[in-house]
């Protein structure tokens, strides 16, 4: 089998797995209703892309891999089945491209990405040359995938539809639990139970590592039972193995040391990082990287400065813009925790600037239920804009978010149209300004308008 078909070739998920495919060798086809930056470079790489539903191109594959947002009666789920030809999720092809490497898999709620990002720089950095799918462009490599020489396949491990679920790791990570995706994970019960599964998975003689701060990974260890696997933790308490210490901040980029105890009386310092990103979120991510590299045998000692040229990922905290005084800096954040993360690290960067935040909520399930932590995390900002929510997977069931607006007041307003959302930012702000754009959606696009709105305004002055 070496010829597979994507439905939704397109996201950012799909993609890195086809792109790893055809450095392999692999013939891919794929399809997507939407053109993307992800399409086209696999268009450009070799794969067989078109727009639209085509079964005619489905039913050449092998396989059929369909992304977790292509449902059942999709045209091409239904010429293939009506053929014979599989048609499988993403947990249930994962472990026919990992084959037997030595899987390390990053999971959390929030802060995978980022972690799989550093993990895979680092192992390049220590001379590795790893495989890996992530959902996000790592900077400096200008992918989110690669077909690596050597035995380690680093992955970002997602939790939506299970996806995890169909991983065997050698080394299993969770940045932290707190419940996402209502409408997959019903309950936040549901949603640890999936984490507990996750872990479960992790092979005998494996590692389990979990950041020991989180208040969703304590109720978890309460419960974890991991005959084989060795379990560690990670963060800034005092009862992990690994502690981050002595953090401090020095505009964008932060400094810290990683200490690991040993036992009651003993610590090593696994060395002094600068970490060329700010928030304490990103230091816990890295301490994450780093103590996975540490247990699976890797001296750091000489290689602190590999972290400092680290440049993040694809939309986290990424500045999109910069000119006349006003930042614009493009988020991925969806989640109300993922808002005030971001929010406290661009205070952290920017301590003396009027935060903006330009809003797309993601999902209309995740709007709605978590609508009262939204308004918290929201209010952290000078002046907030939220726009209409991107859809996603989701049918509109005509809930909008001036509800949420209404209830941050006068420093809020709900402006559902691009354009006008765009004019409305680049008249109001003025120099000195930080602009976060906070969106799982088109937020690149609505950077874009708003770029060219603060040019044309510079162009009249």
């Amino acid at each position: 089998m070496n010829k597979v078909h994507f439905i939704g070739i397109g996201g950012t998920g799909i993609s890195a797995i086809a792109l790893l495919l055809l450095e392999r060798g692999w013939q891919i086809s794929g399809t997507d209703v939407n053109p993307s930056r992800y399409f086209d470079a696999l268009t450009a790489a070799g794969a067989t892309t078109l727009i639209g539903h085509h079964p005619d191109l489905a039913l050449q594959a092998d396989v059929i891999v369909r992304s977790s947002a292509v449902k059942d009666d999709d045209p091409e789920v239904r010429a293939a089945r009506e053929a014979g030809i599989p048609v499988l999720k993403r947990a249930e092809f994962l472990s026919q491209v990992i084959e037997d490497r030595t899987l390390l898999a990053i999971s959390g709620s929030h802060g995978k990405t980022t972690t799989t990002g550093m993990l895979v720089s680092l192992l390049r950095s220590l001379g590795a040359d790893p495989s890996f799918i992530l959902g996000a462009e790592v900077k400096g490599l200008g992918c989110n995938a690669h077909a690596g020489s050597d035995q380690y396949f680093v992955i970002e491990a997602d939790e939506y539809d299970n996806m995890f679920l169909g991983l065997s790791p050698t080394l299993s990570i969770v940045t932290n639990i707190e419940h996402d995706h209502p409408d997959f994970f019903p309950t936040p019960e549901v949603y640890l139970s999936a984490f507990h599964q996750f872990l479960a998975k992790t092979r005998p003689g494996g590692i389990a590592l979990l950041c020991g701060d989180d208040a969703g990974v304590q109720t978890l260890l309460g419960q974890l039972d991991l005959p084989g696997v060795d379990v560690f933790t990670y963060g800034f308490g005092l009862q992990n193995t690994f502690v981050a210490t002595h953090c401090a901040w020095d505009g964008e980029a932060s400094n810290f040391e990683i200490i690991r105890q040993l036992d009651e009386n003993a610590l090593r310092s696994l060395g002094n990082y600068r970490l060329g990103l700010a928030g304490r979120h990103n230091i816990l991510n890295a301490t994450a990287a780093l103590a996975s590299l540490h247990l699976l045998g890797f001296d750091l000692a000489g290689h602190e400065e590999a972290l400092a040229s680290f440049q993040g990922t694809e939309r986290r905290f990424e500045k999109v813009y910069e000119n006349a005084g006003v930042t614009i800096i493009n988020d991925y954040a969806h989640h109300p925790t993922q808002v005030r993360a971001t929010l406290s690290a661009a205070r952290d960067a920017y301590p003396n600037r009027t935060l903006w935040v330009v809003w797309e909520p993601h999902t209309f399930s995740r709007t709605e239920r978590m609508r009262a932590e939204f308004v918290q995390a929201l209010d952290f900002a000078d002046r907030v804009m939220v726009s209409r929510i991107y859809a996603a997977r989701e049918a509109d069931d005509g809930f909008t978010p001036q509800v949420i607006s209404d209830e941050l007041g006068s420093k809020a307003a709900y402006i559902p149209d691009f354009q006008q959302l765009a004019k409305t930012i680049a008249a109001e702000t003025t120099r000195n300004d930080v602009v976060l754009v906070l969106s799982a959606g088109k937020g690149p696009q609505l950077s874009a308008l708003l770029a060219q709105e603060l040019e044309s305004r510079k162009e009249c002055e």
